[in-house]
């Protein structure tokens, strides 16, 4: 079902709240996106166009969302970490033609906006440089749902090592009002349904978070949306709107474990059915933790943006298997090592996805063409193994890929950023054991022969990276190293980085 469904029979009942704020009932959700809907192709926009969608988490993303997905348009969370030079990146290869963006923003919005040219440009709240407020924007718009409603796709971006984000091209074949496959996986896998209340309290601008929360909606599920995550405050959402599912990433649970007991104990966490997390690999500690403090309502899924093969585990699986991330959903697992060749139970090769389905690297033929394997199946590139009973354990993420947070954080571009430094002779990312965010950066440098490779260097090297990436992406540390071991075409051996260079 879909938001138009539910707002016929359930018009005042609570679709999107965001703690701190306020409540969009499903018949002003279905109504403000059929509004929005409308005043996106009064203005030129067809199915297949894109709208770009720098906000925070709130009421009015859901209703861009849902614009986007009854008109066939294709909704781009954009992430608001991202500096302008990134944002108009984005804008540009994407070929957004409308954005949407929070007044927080505004800077990065205005600037990343002019330089892409782009035609229609709307606040999510007040007004600001040739931005339009939304409300006033779809205010005499028509509530009448479109005539032509494909079901439309957002379109993610996920980063490769080529240092520059991909954007994710699929359709899902569906008209407006059919269900997505991935909504009946959510309800049938961890309950969600009509009445159901869901918490999210990551930023809606990665997949799996706006995912969820459109997926909940149409489900007929209340979504609850954090501003920001804080620990406590998750705690007591959970108590206030009496969740009944939450999504979370393992930086989230590290944070909650570090609660006190006394703020702990001080909520009430029985209205919780399933707490489903995903994103990066959990230490078996925290999860272990997690389940002792929550029951065994502590639920994972191993998948990707690209939507290659889905994993599920429950906690009475895990506990038995600790480590796992599960058996397959969708798309039976396949272990090759480099040959192609299928490797027996116990053994670590990349792992491989039967019936992935199709989809491309928007401008990017050749990384879409390395995704698929000529038997048609798709791999993230990730290196695991499955055991006798079919479930999957992941060995190592994609060699290049350091996941801080539950974000993915590539080398390359970290790495494309400093090089052009005058004091760099040669620079490498790299993944360092950290115990809240599961990893953090670090920047190994090779420093030119007439710099003296010292802290004022490493001062100077580490405020360069902040002014030109997002802040999630710069190195919290810096080693200086006499060389990084490199073939002689140029390719960087990270597996020859010593470990030694990566130690906290």
């Amino acid at each position: 079902m879909t938001v138009d469904r539910f707002a016929a029979r359930r018009w005042d009942a609570p679709a999107v709240t965001t703690v701190g704020g306020g409540t969009l009932s499903f018949g002003e959700l279905d109504r403000q996106s059929a509004r929005l809907a409308n005043h996106l192709r009064a203005n030129g926009l067809r199915p297949g166009d894109r709208v770009a969608l720098l906000m925070d988490n709130s009421a009015e993303y859901a209703v861009a969302a849902w614009a986007a997905r009854r008109s066939g348009l294709r909704a781009v969370p954009v992430n608001w970490q991202l500096t302008r030079a990134e944002v108009s990146y984005i804008l540009a290869d994407s070929g957004a033609r409308a954005l949407i963006a929070g007044s927080r923003f505004a800077d990065v919005a205005v600037a990343a906006a002019a330089e892409h040219a782009v035609p229609m440009r709307l606040s999510a709240d007040r007004a600001f440089a040739g931005f339009v407020p939304l409300a006033d924007a779809i205010a005499g718009a028509s509530e009448i749902e479109p005539g032509d409603q494909p079901d439309g796709a957002p379109m993610y971006y996920s980063s490769g090592t080529t240092g520059r984000p991909k954007g994710i091209v699929r359709d899902t074949g569906l008209r407006f009002g059919e269900q997505r496959p991935i909504e009946a996986l959510y309800s049938k896998l961890y309950g969600i349904r009509e009445g159901s209340v869901l918490l999210v309290p990551a930023p809606l601008y990665f997949a799996a978070p706006f995912g969820w929360m459109v997926a909940a909606t149409a489900l007929g599920a209340h979504v609850v949306l954090l501003p920001r995550f804080d620990a406590e405050a998750t705690l007591a959402a959970i108590e206030t709107y009496r969740c009944t599912h939450a999504l979370f990433v393992p930086t989230h649970f590290v944070r909650l474990l570090q609660l006190g007991e006394d703020v702990r104990r001080r909520y009430d966490l029985s209205s919780l059915q399933a707490a489903v997390h995903a994103g990066a690999p959990c230490p078996p500690d925290v999860k272990a933790a997690m389940i002792a403090w929550w029951g065994p309502i502590i639920h994972e899924y191993y998948s990707g943006s690209e939507g290659a093969g889905f994993t599920a585990i429950s906690s009475q699986e895990w506990l038995a298997r600790p480590g796992s991330v599960g058996r397959a959903v969708t798309g039976a697992i396949h272990i090759l090592d480099e040959a192609g060749e299928e490797l027996p139970p116990g053994h670590v090769g990349t792992i491989w996805f039967e019936d992935a389905p199709r989809f491309v690297y928007h401008n990017a033929p050749e990384k879409t063409e390395r995704f698929f394997n000529v038997r048609g199946w798709g791999s993230l590139g990730d290196l695991g193994h499955i055991d006798a009973e079919g479930y999957l354990y992941i060995a190592d993420r994609r060699s290049d890929l350091i996941l801080s947070g539950g974000a993915n954080v590539y080398p390359q571009e970290i790495e494309n950023a400093v090089a052009g430094h005058p004091a760099v002779l040669d620079v490498a990312a790299v993944g360092v054991v950290d115990a809240e965010f599961g990893q953090r950066v670090r920047l190994l440098v090779v420093s030119a022969p007439d710099q003296v490779g010292g802290a004022e260097l490493e001062a100077e090297l580490l405020a360069y990276c902040r002014a030109r990436l997002a802040g999630y992406k710069c190195p919290r540390s810096l080693r200086f190293v006499p060389s990084l071991p490199r073939l002689a075409s140029g390719k960087l051996l990270r597996r020859n980085i010593p470990e030694a260079w990566r130690e906290p």
